[in-house]
């Protein structure tokens, strides 16, 4: 199966993005009563909860990631990832199928 890469975006709303690490699991959770956005997936770490969201703009979705509209029917209610690399811009991640 062909590798799903998604970017979590708004660290610095939460925790920011310096404790993530590469290989570091996040737990993808819908969030459909999210007012500003119908398809936001929130992104949870044990311990922490809330860190971030799955980026759904082009301004925010890193490289070839999947923005959170396209990733949004992919999954089930929850998914998981996994760190691969913390850039600037944002953290990127895959997703675990």
């Amino acid at each position: 199966m062909e590798k799903v890469y998604f970017t979590i975006t708004g660290t610095k709303h939460y925790y920011g993005q310096e404790y993530f690490e590469p290989k570091m699991e996040v737990k993808l959770v819908k969030e459909p009563d999210n007012e500003i956005d119908k398809e936001a997936i929130k992104v949870e770490m044990d311990g922490l909860g809330l860190v971030g969201y799955v980026a759904n703009s082009p301004f925010t979705v890193q490289g070839e990631s999947m923005s959170a509209g396209r990733l949004y029917d992919k999954i089930g209610d929850k998914a998981t990832g996994i760190v691969k690399y913390i850039l600037p811009q944002g953290v990127l991640c895959e997703l675990i199928v």
